[in-house]
């Protein structure tokens, strides 16, 4: 059992992360930090689209807001 864990730990450090290891070792800031910014901008824009539905959902007055919508309240 010990081998096929071993071999997992393979397969990861030594063959999936082997591109994020190259991105490690750049002497350029930018280029090592390529998949961060990725990942920001689609963040971001998720965001964007997030808040314009939600904005578009307000302005339709689609969104029951009273306040005896919830038994809670």
């Amino acid at each position: 059992m010990t081998s096929f864990f071993e071999g997992i730990g393979d397969l990861f450090v030594n063959h999936l992360f082997w591109p994020l290891d190259q991105l490690r070792h750049m002497h350029s800031w930018w280029g090592a930090n390529f998949i961060n910014w990725i990942l920001a901008i689609i963040g971001f824009a998720g965001f964007i689209y997030w808040m314009l539905q939600l904005k578009g959902y307000s302005d339709n007055n689609e969104e029951d807001k009273s306040i005896s919508s919830h038994s809670y309240l």
